[in-house]
Parts: C-alpha cells; sequence; structure tokens
C-alpha cells in the first residue's frame, strides 16, 4: 500500500511539474486559454488558491504532491475495503 501512495504522490509531482514547465514557456504575449485554465485547477487544485493569493512554485508542488498522496491514500483504503468485502 505504501508503494501504490507513493505511486500516487508521484503522479501529483509529475502533474505539477508539467503544468509549471507548460506555463514558463508558454507565451507571455498570449493569456491561458481557459481550457488550459480549468485543466490546471482540476489536476493541480492549490492553483485555485494561486488565483486569488501568491503561492511560489515550490509551494504549489509540495502541496500538489500532498494532495495527490492523500487522494491515493483514500483510493487504496477503499480499494482494499471493497477487495475485503469480496
Amino acid at each position: 500500500m505504501k508503494y501504490r501512495i507513493a505511486m500516487w504522490a508521484t503522479a501529483g509531482f509529475l502533474v505539477a511539474s508539467g503544468w509549471a514547465v507548460y506555463l514558463l514557456v508558454a507565451s507571455k504575449d498570449h493569456p491561458a486559454e481557459p481550457i488550459v485554465s480549468t485543466l490546471v485547477q482540476l489536476t493541480c487544485p492549490v492553483a485555485i488558491i494561486g488565483s486569488h493569493y501568491p503561492v511560489s512554485l515550490y509551494a504549489a508542488i509540495v502541496a500538489n504532491v500532498a494532495t495527490y498522496a492523500l487522494i491515493g491514500l483514500l483510493v487504496e483504503t477503499l480499494r482494499r475495503q471493497l477487495n475485503h468485502s469480496n
């Protein structure tokens, strides 16, 4: 179970890092499309807070890793309970 939660946390790191690279490379002349903004907020929940308050890149990555780890903990706990009930 620890390995699976670590994989969820790794996914959170990769998602946040991927968005960070994309947003740093994206053209500053053109604002982000609404679909891109929506995808960022869905896959990186700290972006919702970041739209109102300044959040550093490192804090956003750490928050996303923690969020994905918590989601992984919930999913793996539910998966385990459902497998034991069958």
